[in-house]
């Protein structure tokens, strides 16, 4: 009787444990909200640019390109003819809210401190470094199912979902003659929906706090278009799409509520 008696103590101890031992986060109602760090790394390339002057009549003598050329409009296509473009990558901080539906479904909506982006734009008269910048704003809603079951410390995910990016503060660098001359009187970047594919995971420190590493890309294209002061003529009008296609690396640290 005395052995099944410490038996019987035994396994009462260990339910007793298991029931109290902590519940893991990611089940049916948490809402998790989160905060750290992004980094993006854009994948750009320029489209074939398409040029339009007020001025078709007379020879201009434009740098760099040859002075044969009849008129700005010929000379501008002439450079940008075959145009490139690089972004550099750029770190931002990130909130997030995620929200589970079931066990398995939820949804993510996430925002960061506007980052600030620098494009590079090549033409045939050479790489215009920092042509020009803007700062992305691209809040986005993914909905995501988590394997696993919710007493785990590891769940991974996949998601699906979407952005819209909006472009401000877009500048020009007007010191470059070159530049100037193309996107002197304003440059501006279209906003743009884009699908969002995302795959990550929790790792749950314990019932209430966890970290929400992802991965996710973006292929997404805004319409760019310089309007500039031309050279010693009327204003020329360029216009091309400016693919981004960015890598996004996010982690954050979050609170389950």
């Amino acid at each position: 009787m005395t052995n099944i008696s410490k038996l019987a103590k035994t396994l009462a101890a260990a339910t007793l444990c298991m029931a109290l031992s902590p519940s893991w986060a990611q089940k049916a109602g948490d809402l998790i909200l989160s905060i750290g760090g992004a980094y993006m790394k854009p994948n750009a390339s320029l489209g074939h640019l398409t040029s339009v002057s007020t001025d078709n009549t007379g020879t201009h003598n434009i740098p760099g390109i040859s002075p044969t050329t009849p008129n700005t409009q010929d000379y501008f296509n002439a450079a940008t003819q075959g145009g490139t473009a690089s972004i550099k990558g750029t770190a931002t901080e990130t909130l997030g809210a995620f929200y589970m539906w079931t066990d398995q479904i939820a949804t993510e909506l996430t925002i960061g401190i506007p980052p600030k982006m620098s494009v590079d734009v090549g033409l045939s008269t050479g790489t215009l470094s920092g042509a020009s910048t803007a700062k992305v704003i691209d809040p986005s809603l993914v909905a995501k199912y988590l394997f696993n079951n919710t007493g785990d410390q590891i769940r991974p995910y996949l998601g699906l979902g979407f952005t819209n990016a909006s472009f401000t503060s877009v500048q020009a660098n007007t010191s470059n003659a070159t530049v100037n001359s193309l996107a002197g009187t304003s440059v501006s970047l279209s906003s743009s929906w884009a699908p969002v594919f995302n795959a990550g995971f929790f790792y749950n420190l314990d019932e209430k706090w966890s970290v929400n590493t992802s991965l996710s890309y973006v292929p997404l294209k805004t319409t760019v278009t310089f309007v500039g002061p031309g050279y010693t003529v009327a204003p020329v009008t360029t216009t091309g799409v400016l693919t981004i296609n960015p890598w996004d690396l996010v982690v954050r640290i979050g609170y389950k509520f």
